[in-house]
């Protein structure tokens, strides 16, 4: 599933997890690297056929990517 949003960004996910925004980010998340829990939520939203839900579903994931940077 592919959603398109007015800022710019854009979500892909069909098993691994594609995020870009304009030319400054391009992040690719592989299926086996994406939390169980997250990728719940992302076929969660693929089987309603929800871009609001895929959004919110790739920013946890981003999220979690994010809070690993500040583990110590």
């Amino acid at each position: 599933m592919r959603c398109e949003y007015k800022d710019d960004f854009k979500v892909d996910y069909s098993g691994s997890l594609h995020i870009t925004k304009g030319d400054g980010v391009d992040l690719v998340v592989k299926g086996g690297q994406i939390p169980a829990n997250a990728k719940a939520c992302l076929d969660s939203a693929v089987s309603r056929n929800s871009c609001h839900e895929l959004r919110a579903a790739a920013k946890a994931v981003t999220k979690t990517i994010n809070e690993a940077f500040y583990k110590e």
